[in-house]
């Protein structure tokens, strides 16, 4: 996901997919756990892109 996608988004689409990219992420570490995962930098990447998105909604509330 790329920062110029979630600048096109509101602020109430934003927290939604927060949402959901945290809870990819609690999945993500369990299935990892139990199971060595085949390619585990998604990890990484689900942690970068709930990164981008609390950045975005900061810059948000920052510039009301």
């Amino acid at each position: 996901m790329k920062s110029k996608e979630l600048k096109d988004l509101d602020v109430k689409s934003l927290n939604e997919k927060l949402e959901t990219e945290v809870a990819r992420l609690n999945q993500l570490k369990l299935n990892h756990a139990v199971s060595p995962l085949e390619n585990p930098s998604q990890i990484k990447a689900a942690r970068r892109d709930i990164a981008r998105l609390k950045t975005e909604i900061r810059q948000r509330e920052l510039n009301k």
